[in-house]
């Protein structure tokens, strides 16, 4: 279980995040103009840390579950934000959060089949 506090933490900084209207993003984040960016940044994350547990704790096809999850959790922020002044559910956040995911998990695939690759020539 200690393995899920990193991604569950993170989770609720998304969660937090997507509870501020965009004039209180804005004051928080005064340096930073466009958001989009920052979905595939936030999705990145979150698919990493949520790939380390199930990995593991050796999940069956622990890439299509983290995918899933991520898959989920941004449905779930997009429904979040319909409630938020100032901020509505966006089919193209949810194409960036799985973006991001996507582009995390493609990433680990490849360091890890390298890195196997590199022991068995061993």
């Amino acid at each position: 279980m200690f393995y899920w506090i990193p991604a569950i933490a993170w989770m609720a900084f998304i969660y937090y995040l997507s509870g501020r209207t965009g004039a209180e993003l804005g004051s928080i984040f005064p340096f930073i103009e466009d958001f989009n960016p920052g979905h595939i940044l936030a999705y990145f994350i979150l698919a990493w840390l949520v790939l380390w547990p199930l990995r593991i704790n050796n999940f069956s096809r622990p890439y299509l579950a983290a995918f899933l999850l991520c898959l989920f959790y941004g449905i779930s922020d997009e429904i979040h934000q319909h409630f938020i002044p100032t901020r509505t559910p966006d089919v193209y956040d949810l194409l960036r959060d799985l973006s991001g995911a996507s582009i995390a998990l493609m990433i680990n695939y490849f360091l890890v089949a390298r890195k196997n690759g590199e022991h068995e020539s061993e």
